[in-house]
């Protein structure tokens, strides 16, 4: 390592001139904050002058890690140089709770010749490079400007994507194309009016985000905003649960209780759904709808709410109502305004902003910040056909995400499925047996679809749900009407 009496002479190599001078610009600033550890006092000095006079950073020096530690609860540092071997503790757990600290800070090691080998070690372990005793001031100088460097880009880089992602969002809808841009102006032109809307697509669209951009587009800051979710409630409980009931309706029935119609007066009540929720209870609805009134179950007061009703399904209404399953008079009301989600293969210019946005999210969320998709991950996302749309991509990165080791989303990351290896159904083949009808027969296979993705998530439902790529409503709700336990 260059001495302090070879900084001091004029000129001479590893010479540190003073900040400003001609042959090296006042940089200062910048003013990155690097943080020292290492028990020799000497490294220590001759590393604070040589980084903060020759490059203009704010430099602060300690023995070891309990110092270190005071000095990030005064203040963060944008890199640490940090030596392999502290007197009774090792640098690489420092290391660790530098990266887990800020994962986007850079750590140098600094290590005897003896040492490499541990030393690209801890480059495994997240350090950006290391240093061998002695060392070179322009080696120490150029290292350390090339660390930041690469920080400040990691840094931009997930800023930029941010604000592109910004442009093209519309509360946490995200879309360029022009189908997601007209949900957009739809959604613009009906929040403010209060009317309702009905809200259509495939299972993973967004369809709860979209009620939840009109709600907070057309209501007060402290307005409520509530979800029902019809196929998780019991059709007993159900029409308790959305208009409360007095005291003594029911057996266990010992006080008064509102419900959601009341929680939500002034706000936003959305149906997850509605296709779900039964003839009995839709009825109630359609007065609520009507009249703005109700009655508590139990009581002869009405209660007058203003609620603002958004309501959401996966289901051809239309057909239902033909099949005596929905009230016709109930879909008119709520088919004043209908916004239709586009599946996400019908907009496939948005899936790279849309997975740059959950990479960002999911990076910040798993300390794995600056992550970027290789092209050939790309490049297999853009041609799947992505049966479980907007929230199949999600989980895909935010799996990926999880399994990362080094800097990129390679192909090996994804799941199967989007390599093109399906999952293994057996389609039915030939003439349906004896006695059976179409809609049976499509039944049975969507039974043992359903079953086939228990057994491969141990009967755990949530995960069962991701396999088939829908909502794990939407499958508990499917495994009551097929009588599956």
């Amino acid at each position: 390592m260059a001495g302090a009496p070879a900084e001091r002479r004029s000129g001479g190599a590893g010479a540190v001139p003073e900040a400003g001078t001609p042959d090296r610009p006042d940089r200062r600033e910048a003013r990155a904050r690097i943080l020292v550890v290492d028990d020799e006092e000497i490294v220590r000095d001759v590393l604070s002058r040589l980084l903060s006079r020759r490059g203009g950073f704010e430099v602060e020096a300690v023995a070891g890690s309990a110092e270190a530690g005071q000095v990030l609860s005064r203040r963060p540092v944008d890199l640490a140089l940090v030596d392999l071997f502290l007197a009774g503790e090792s640098g690489l757990d420092l290391l660790r709770d530098l990266k887990q600290d800020d994962p986007a800070r850079e750590v140098i090691m600094m290590t005897a010749h003896g040492s490499v080998e541990t030393a690209v070690e801890a480059m495994k372990s997240g350090a950006f490079h290391y240093l061998t005793k002695p060392f070179q001031n322009d080696e120490v100088v150029m290292l350390v400007e090339t660390a930041l460097t690469r920080r400040r880009l990691r840094l931009e880089n997930v800023s930029l994507r941010r604000a592109l992602a910004q442009r093209h969002r519309c509360g946490r809808l995200t879309g360029r194309s022009p189908a997601m841009q007209q949900v957009f102006r739809i959604i613009e032109q009906v929040a403010p009016a209060r009317t309702n809307v009905l809200i259509t697509g495939e299972s993973g669209t967004g369809k709860e985000l979209t009620a939840e951009a009109i709600h907070n587009a057309g209501s007060p800051g402290d307005a409520p905003f509530l979800t029902v979710n019809s196929s998780n409630i019991p059709p007993d409980l159900l029409e308790s649960h959305l208009f409360g009931h007095a005291r003594g309706a029911f057996t266990g029935a010992d006080r008064d209780r509102k419900g959601l119609f009341e929680a939500a007066a002034g706000g936003t009540l959305f149906f997850d759904e509605i296709s779900t929720i039964p003839l009995s209870v839709q009825a109630k609805l359609l007065r609520v709808m009507q009249e703005k009134e109700f009655l508590p179950l139990g009581s002869v007061t009405p209660v007058r709410v203003d609620v603002r009703i958004l309501a959401a399904t996966n289901e051809d209404l239309g057909r239902l109502v033909e099949q005596g399953a929905f009230r016709e008079d109930l879909y008119y009301r709520l088919n004043v305004i209908t916004i239709t989600l586009p599946a996400l293969r019908d907009r496939r210019e948005d899936i790279p902003l849309l997975a740059e946005q959950f990479l960002v999210q999911f990076g910040d969320e798993h300390a794995k910040p600056g992550l970027r998709f290789a092209p050939a991950a790309m490049e297999l996302l853009m041609r799947y056909h992505w049966p479980g749309n907007v929230r199949q991509l999600r989980n895909a990165v935010e799996r990926a995400v999880l399994l990362a080791r080094g800097e990129a989303i390679t192909p090996d990351l994804l799941p199967d499925e989007i390599h093109g290896r399906p999952a293994p159904v057996v389609l039915p083949s030939g003439p349906l047996p004896p006695g059976m009808t179409y809609q049976q027969a499509v039944g049975e296979f969507e039974k043992s679809l359903i079953l086939w993705a228990l057994e491969q998530s141990d009967g755990v439902q949530r995960r069962a749900a991701d396999l088939l790529s829908v909502k794990p409503t939407t499958l508990s709700e499917r495994m009551k009407r097929l009588g599956i336990r």
